[in-house]
């Protein structure tokens, strides 16, 4: 095998190890999620693996999302912030208001199940 060959080889295997060990590091958390509003209301939750994070409960409902240990954390735009969070083979979601300290009482919580 010539030089150039070799080298071509080496980049191939580095490049394909890199983009398996991306796929393995995927959250758990990326996906959608069935929730529901402060009202009661059943709605969505998209976490997308680029950060962005939408809901289909209002258009305004965007924001961006990431993991802190068993939590997904979104922020968004709308200034609210919401949790997921895993405890033990359960989900559940934790909504507080703009301004609200995440010390206090969440405005709602809910059940949440992934659904793809």
């Amino acid at each position: 095998m010539g030089r150039t060959a070799m080298k071509a080889t080496v980049i191939a295997a580095c490049f394909i190890g890199m983009t398996s060990l991306a796929t393995l590091a995927a959250s758990a958390f990326e996906g959608v999620w069935k929730v529901k509003s402060t009202a009661g209301q059943p709605f969505e939750i998209t976490l997308s693996s680029d950060g962005t994070a939408k809901a289909s409960l209002r258009s305004d409902m965007v924001g961006t999302w990431k993991e802190e240990g068993q939590t997904a954390v979104i922020s968004w735009k709308t200034g609210w912030t919401t949790k997921i969070i895993k405890e033990g083979n359960e989900y559940k979601k934790i909504t507080y208001r703009k301004g609200q300290p995440e010390s206090g009482t969440p405005a709602s919580t809910s059940e949440a199940e992934k659904v793809r």
